[in-house]
């Protein structure tokens, strides 16, 4: 062990806490050595016993180094005492006792057969401040199974910066420590002016900086942060073409790469290095040697994208924290420096610390892992941090569009199966199609292309296209065969920009297929589907995209249109650019919703496929329905009926059918009118004050036992109105307030008019009109004149109810509104009857 790291000062401490308490809460910085001698210690503390110590790591790259550091610290051949578990990479042996492990890794040994993880005596939850979604996952699981079947079970959570507050009541009772680490000042500087990258790219701007760093008088190992393996290439490329690379090694370092060149990356050179790094390079690895840390501010985030309803990885800005922890990356072993690519008020701007995975990723992989491991409700589910609810409805829904569950939300035959691979739903459901079919190597490409970016420009030019159709051909059944043939063009041509950019490729995407493809590929094989090449077969690769995407199913609206309806109700237009132009039935694997002014929605569907109904069938026979539907029809503005056979909720075809009954008609009218889409010139004013005048009379006078008129009643008098009508024309003759007031029997309806009258008797022998109102006293209107010999007050429902007057000048419009008559002669009148004598001279004023 390094004699020098700050944690090794606190080995008695953490060996207390692991043998006093069964969770231990731990925060030391980074370059303290937690990762790597924390684990040591609890093994040579005797702490393990016969079993494991797990370490949980978020990435693949940090996982394997970090237990090769410590392999070569305890002088043992890796996989021996120290290993690494990832996905496709197994570096153990029965004799291994440290084992590096990634969180996906464990999640599924939990969930799977090892439920009880025997042979594992602590587990260790490294920098657990990144918040991926499967260690939140694994936290809960493994806290739960200490509780149930393993309360011998030690658990340890880790980081550089930890919401300490609410993970010690997640994991209460546990013991917390917290250590100082070793730190040497940095240096921060930051751009003087923004930059926007779409003009400028990072790697240059990078380069540049680099070179001001060296002019400054700069000496030493270098770390540059950028995004991901494509903008590593470009900037170790900027940096060899310029003056920045004289005597100096220049080494990427990501998940990409061999682990050959991932070792390079943090050995020790004899000449100073520069390492371009994703942010695997944040925490965990501790390099060697650097005195300078040049951060891009950009990092690829997981978050959920609408228009695919996959996960992808997408650049972002960094938060202010991740920030922190690039730059703490120069002042490990001497005092060093960091330059920011963004300005000190860009700094300010953003969020002080990363969105945890569970509030912006997709949830349907776990979702489906937690109900195939027991856990048929997610929302009872023991989360760190619970989801939002209609998250946990979203990946409900598309499981079951899947068939991965059926109509009680359980897991089907075929969500177990697809459970078993770790992959997103979709993919998953497409590959195990496509092994049916036979076009596992195909289905694997098509997966990589509609995972990542776009590789083709949208909206190119005259030039371009004709290019792309020379080079690549015109004619083609789907989006996806032009998509592999411009993805099999860039990799032919080594992905040159220029040669890529004629064509309208995007060399950076197309680049990034290659990996992804290869993933895929090596999860099918490891599941025993058979991915040999053959040949192409677009109907079998269409059918796959169809299992994996069947809720972006969409049917033509109009012939000879690009108006599609899709499920759930949605409405779209296929782009113009598509292969698919002339297809009536497809499915739309980009499904984009996009924000227009004034709140309205525009649905753009992309990457198409055509699609057959018998297809349809044969995926999920017992998705077809077929019922009557009574509509008004807009054209004609009359009733009528029609026949829809439909798949799920989306309508293939309608047929009309016989004539509606009255009954039906009725209905119909008397929705279309309550949702003001139609007019009926029956149901007015009247008719609402009658309405009005009933059910204020029965609350003010609740001994009557009149039958109030309730919103739901509303629309069966509707109904009773309309009945015998068929159209919009049949309700222009019609009456409603006979039928309304037919709601009471004569008896009731003499106990409304004595007691909610609709018009008064004044003094002056005229009828004053009275006017009801749903809250509030009914106000009656008369004319100032009309009302000198009139009463206090005018009241209804047996004097327990005062009117409110509406005093009226000569010209019927309102002069003041009051409860209080006397008052109003008293105090109001004198000014008011001085103006308008001066209008009306020829009226009575008093």
């Amino acid at each position: 062990m390094p004699p020098d790291l700050p944690i090794l000062a606190a080995a008695d401490d953490l060996a207390r806490a692991f043998t006093e308490h069964a969770r231990v809460l731990l925060t030391a910085p980074t370059g303290s050595g937690k990762s790597t001698q924390v684990p040591q210690i609890l093994r040579d503390r005797g702490l393990l016993g016969d079993g494991q110590v797990v370490v949980l790591q978020p990435r693949r790259l940090a996982a394997r180094l970090l237990a090769a550091r410590v392999a070569a610290e305890r002088r043992s051949r890796l996989g021996d005492e120290v290993g690494y578990q990832v996905r496709f990479d197994n570096v153990t042996s029965p004799s291994t006792r440290i084992r590096f492990v990634t969180e996906g890794v464990l999640l599924r040994q939990i969930l799977g057969s090892d439920r009880e993880l025997r042979g594992v005596s602590i587990i260790l939850f490294d920098e657990f401040h990144e918040r991926h979604l499967e260690g939140d996952l694994a936290l809960a699981l493994a806290c739960g199974l200490q509780r149930a079947a393993r309360p011998d079970l030690r658990l340890g959570v880790m980081s550089a910066t930890l919401a300490v507050p609410a993970l010690r009541h997640f994991l209460e009772p546990c013991a917390v420590l917290e250590m100082r680490g070793r730190t040497f000042p940095v240096e921060t500087t930051y751009l003087d002016r923004p930059v926007d990258f779409a003009q400028t790219a990072p790697w240059d701007l990078a380069a540049r900086e680099f070179e001001r760093a060296l002019a400054s008088g700069f000496e030493g190992d270098a770390l540059v942060f950028m995004p991901g393996a494509y903008e590593i290439a470009r900037t170790i490329s900027a940096l060899r073409a310029s003056s920045a690379s004289s005597g100096r090694i220049l080494l990427p370092l990501h998940g990409e790469l061999s682990s050959a060149d991932q070792d390079a990356a943090v050995a020790p050179h004899a000449r100073p290095k520069v390492i371009v790094a994703t942010n695997v390079a944040e925490t965990s690895l501790t390099i060697e040697g650097v005195r300078l840390v040049l951060d891009s501010g950009l990092a690829r985030v997981a978050r959920h994208d609408p228009r695919r309803g996959i996960n992808t990885l997408l650049v972002e800005k960094i938060s202010r924290a991740s920030a922190e922890q690039r730059a703490g990356r120069a002042g490990r072993t001497a005092p060093g420096r960091a330059i920011r690519l963004w300005t000190r008020a860009e700094h300010d701007l953003r969020p002080a610390h990363d969105t945890p995975e569970i509030r912006r990723v997709e949830l349907s992989q776990e979702i489906l892992a937690l109900k195939s491991a027991g856990f048929d409700d997610p929302r009872a589910f023991p989360w760190l941090e619970a989801p939002e609810p209609a998250a946990l409805d979203r990946a409900e829904t598309l499981l079951a569009d899947l068939g991965a569950l059926d109509g009680e939300k359980r897991v089907t035959s075929l969500g177990r199966k697809m459970a078993a691979f770790p992959a997103h739903p979709r993919h998953t459901r497409m590959l195990l199609e496509a092994d049916r079919l036979g076009c596992v190597h195909a289905a694997a490409l098509m997966a990589a292309l509609a995972q990542g970016r776009p590789i083709l420009t949208r909206a190119a030019g005259r030039e371009v296209r004709h290019a792309r159709e020379d080079a690549l051909g015109a004619e083609a059944d789907s989006d996806f065969a032009i998509l592999a043939r411009a993805w099999r063009y860039a990799e032919k041509a080594g992905f040159d920009i220029e040669r890529c950019r004629r064509l309208g490729i995007h060399a950076g995407a197309a680049r990034q297929v290659r990996p992804v493809f290869e993933a895929f590929l090596r999860l099918a094989k490891s599941a025993g589907l058979d991915a040999a090449e053959r040949p192409a077969n677009e109907e079998a690769q269409a059918r796959c995209l169809l299992a994996g995407f069947a809720d972006h199913l969409a049917r033509r609206i109009d012939s000879g249109s690009l108006r599609y309806a899709l499920t759930r109700g949605r409405k779209g237009r296929l782009s113009p650019e598509s292969a698919l132009r002339d297809r009536d039935l497809l499915v739309a694997v980009e499904v984009d919703e996009i924000q227009r002014g004034r709140g309205e929605i525009e649905v753009a569907l992309s990457l198409a496929v055509g699609v057959r109904e018998d297809w349809l069938r044969d995926m999920d026979p017992s998705a077809f329905s077929e019922r009557r539907e009574v509509f008004l029809d807009p054209s004609t503005r009359r009733v009528a009926a029609r026949v829809v056979h439909s798949f799920r909720d989306l309508a293939l075809e309608t047929k009309l059918a016989a004539e509606p009954s009255e009954a039906e008609a009725a209905a119909i009218l008397a929705r279309e009118i309550r949702m003001e889409r139609i007019q009926f010139p029956g149901w007015d004013d009247a008719v609402e004050q009658w309405i009005l005048r009933l059910n204020r009379l029965g609350e003010w006078l609740p001994e009557l036992g009149l039958p109030r008129v309730a919103e739901k009643d509303r629309l069966l008098l509707l109904e009773q109105a309309c009945l015998g009508a068929r159209s919009v024309r049949d309700l222009k003759e019609r009456a409603a307030l006979p039928i309304v007031r037919a709601w009471l029997n004569s008896s009731q309806q003499r106990l409304v008019e004595q007691h909610a009258p609709d018009r008064v008797a004044l003094p002056c022998g005229r009828r004053a009109k009275v006017r009801y109102r749903a809250e509030g006293a009914p106000i009656l209107s008369a004319r100032i004149q009309d009302l000198f010999d009139a009463p206090r007050a005018f009241t209804v429902a047996r004097g327990r109810v005062a009117l409110a007057i509406e005093i009226l000048a000569p010209n019927h419009r309102p002069v003041q509104v009051t409860e209080d008559l006397a008052g109003f002669w008293r105090a109001h009148y004198p000014r008011i009857k001085q103006e308008l004598r001066r209008k009306y001279p020829k009226h009575e004023w008093r």
